[in-house]
Parts: C-alpha cells; sequence; structure tokens
C-alpha cells in the first residue's frame, strides 16, 4: 500500500495536469487515494481542488500569453457573455480548459476568475469524495 503523503503528492499531479491540455484523471486518482485512505477525505479533496485550481489558472495564464484563435468562438463567446462565473464550469472535461483559457484571451479580472474556478473545481472533489466513499462503505 502507498502512503498516504505518496498517494496524496500522486493526487496533486494528477489534479494539476488534468486541468491543463495534457491528459489526465484526477477523478479516478482521487477514487484510489480514498478507497485506500478513508480518513483523508477531506485532505484529499483539499489538495485536489488546489492543484486543479492551480492548473486552471495556468491555463488561465497562458491564455493572457497568446492570441485566440479562430476556432474559439464558442467558449469565448460564453465568457465574454457571463464573465467569470462560466468558470464555475472549468471542471468539466475539454470544456473547462477552452473556458480557463477563453477568460485569459478576454483578460478577465484574477480575482473573480479564481473565486468562480476554485468554487467549481472544489465542489466537484467535494462530491466525487463523498460519493466514491459512499459507494466503497465508507
Amino acid at each position: 500500500m502507498v502512503s498516504p503523503l505518496w498517494a496524496l503528492a500522486g493526487l496533486a499531479a494528477s489534479a494539476f495536469l488534468s486541468a491543463t491540455v495534457l491528459p489526465g484523471n484526477s477523478e479516478a486518482a482521487l477514487v484510489a487515494v480514498l478507497w485506500a485512505h478513508p480518513t483523508l477525505l477531506w485532505g484529499a479533496v483539499g489538495v485536489a481542488s488546489l492543484a486543479n485550481s492551480l492548473g486552471g489558472l495556468t491555463s488561465v495564464w497562458l491564455g493572457r500569453r497568446m492570441p485566440p484563435p479562430a476556432t474559439a468562438h464558442r467558449a469565448l463567446g460564453w465568457v465574454q457573455r457571463f464573465g467569470a462565473v462560466t468558470l464555475l464550469l472549468s471542471w468539466v472535461p475539454l470544456l473547462g480548459d477552452a473556458l480557463c483559457v477563453a477568460a485569459g484571451w478576454l483578460r478577465l479580472a484574477w480575482g473573480p476568475v479564481s473565486l468562480w474556478l476554485v468554487l467549481g473545481k472544489t465542489a466537484r472533489y467535494a462530491l466525487l469524495g463523498w460519493g466514491a466513499l459512499r459507494l466503497s462503505g465508507g
């Protein structure tokens, strides 16, 4: 069995990479950590939320440094219309990455971007973690 510290470190790496355009599956990593270490629920949710949020903010930062491609109309339109609150959906596979980069392209203020992004990602991991423990009988 992997020690709790190494399990959380692996979860952090997976969560960070999953929030960028690189492939990753932080949901599976979170479930695996919780099934191996059920007492780590809030620690694992916190680590996954923080790392995934930092990955999302990295995408926002990268968006500020490159021009939007011609194919970015949908994500740009949503972020222009609804603002930073669209980042509540930053956890959605593929769409979330596009929303984060679009927020960067539009140079939205860091405060609201960070708030909505962290709220969305934390809510997702909290629900997933709670569900994983319920399914495992923990």
